[in-house]
């Protein structure tokens, strides 16, 4: 028993590290260190073509302020190096994990216009090097990279964007590289839970075309296109309501008497204010960009629309001060009516005065209420083709009845506004929608 306790464990301390017999016979079976693997394959012959194929995992964000959008994806690369080309008699590849990748040449490629990029790494870099005996290999990477777009916000919120993201070699000209689409449109895939809370996903599609830089010269490069709609129903909650109703709103002040100043005019000003913070707000989350927006359109005709009532009310108010300032001229140099028996038989034609005659018990009614509406009314006596005033009316003499309407402005004000902002949401909608 003792001999075969001691052969046992001289048997245990001979045994090899399995993990280190394994690493060593794969190194020397595709034969690593027999080669120069800093040299691409072919080197001095054709350009090595280079397959790609993406999964698009997710589309994380689309930001307007910063004029970029971030994919997380998965990149594959195929390609055929033969040097690393092996016996097998399964035809059984190989799959190793980033530790081999740095000894062996692959791709180097970049993604154009991108910000931003990494490799996962969660629980350990996600990278994946798969080698058949015929030398083909595929080299697979999950990457997350925040890219330009470039946005024309001309139509914002009701716009459609295109953006873009751009592959291609960094070191390695359309001489040495040529990098394609290794199955054409279906080399695009992406995941149907995809989605986005203010875009609607329309389309992704491929292309290829070749870059030219001056001093190093052509290269391969490979487009991902995807295209954008934005969901509006959050812009009609959020900007559009609220700003038709700031301008409805300001529309009651045509119904209240214009007297009542301290109801008016509070709420002239309390709509303004109001269109001004909505502006504010939806301008914080833009870009400054140097032209004019749809959503800045409408708020600001809708601005217009608010201040414009407040006009309104300090036209009506002036005019009616005016007004008040005459009628008591006109008082003052009234003769007196005292002892007059009918007034009513003593009005004179009103083809001749151009007005029509009206009850002298009306004289004073200033604003009161007549037929079911608020009219101001004057009536001024004359005494016409008398050269002399005196108590005393004659035949000759006539009274004319002038009716001054000081409300005309408010009452045109309650069908013009309302007729001209319908118009022009008819046409905004018309052409933006």
């Amino acid at each position: 028993s003792d001999v075969m306790r001691k052969c046992s464990f001289e048997h245990v301390a001979r045994s090899p590290d399995m993990t280190k017999s394994l690493m060593t016979k794969s190194e020397q079976l595709l034969r690593i260190d027999d080669h120069d693997f800093t040299m691409r394959p072919a080197f001095g012959g054709p350009p090595i073509p280079v397959g790609v194929d993406v999964q698009v995992e997710s589309l994380d964000t689309i930001s307007e302020v910063d004029m970029d959008f971030t994919m997380t994806l998965y990149l594959r690369h195929y390609w055929k190096d033969e040097r690393l080309s092996f016996p097998s008699t399964n035809n059984q590849s190989m799959t190793f994990d980033s530790r081999l990748v740095k000894k062996i040449w692959v791709p180097d490629m970049f993604f154009v216009h991108s910000k931003r990029s990494f490799i996962h790494d969660t629980t350990t870099d996600n990278v994946m090097l798969r080698v058949y005996p015929d030398g083909n290999v595929l080299y697979s990477l999950r990457v997350t990279v925040t890219a330009m777009c470039n946005m024309d916000l001309s139509r914002f919120p009701l716009d459609t964007q295109t953006c873009s993201l751009e592959i291609e070699s960094y070191a390695y000209t359309d001489d040495d590289l040529m990098l394609y689409w290794k199955k054409g449109n279906e080399s695009l895939n992406t995941d149907d839970r995809i989605s986005l809370s203010q875009f609607l996903i329309q389309k992704f599609h491929t292309t290829t075309k070749l870059a030219f830089y001056s001093s190093t010269g052509w290269y391969n490069r490979l487009y991902i296109h995807f295209t954008l709609r934005r969901h509006i129903f959050f812009f009609l909650l959020q900007t559009y309501f609220p700003a038709t109703l700031m301008v409805m709103l300001s529309w009651v002040s045509f119904w209240i008497d214009r007297r009542a100043v301290p109801a008016r005019v509070p709420l002239g000003i309390t709509t303004v204010l109001t269109m001004s913070t909505i502006i504010t707000g939806v301008n914080a989350s833009m870009p400054r960009v140097s032209y004019i927006k749809a959503v800045d359109i409408y708020l600001w005709v809708s601005f217009v629309f608010v201040f414009l009532s407040v006009i309104e009310y300090a036209a009506v108010n002036y005019l009616s001060t005016v007004q008040e300032r005459k009628e008591r001229k006109l008082r003052e140099r009234l003769p007196c009516t005292c002892g007059i028996g009918n007034p009513d038989e003593m009005m004179i034609d009103p083809q001749i005065t151009g007005y029509g005659s009206m009850d002298v018990n009306t004289t004073g009614n200033y604003g009161m209420p007549e037929n079911g509406g608020r009219q101001d009314r004057m009536l001024s006596q004359v005494s016409l083709n008398d050269p002399q005033i005196t108590g005393q009316v004659r035949p000759s003499r006539g009274y004319v009845n002038i009716w001054i309407d000081t409300h005309a402005i408010d009452k045109y004000s309650r069908v013009l506004f309302p007729g001209a902002y319908i118009l022009f949401n008819i046409i905004y909608w018309s052409i933006y929608s």
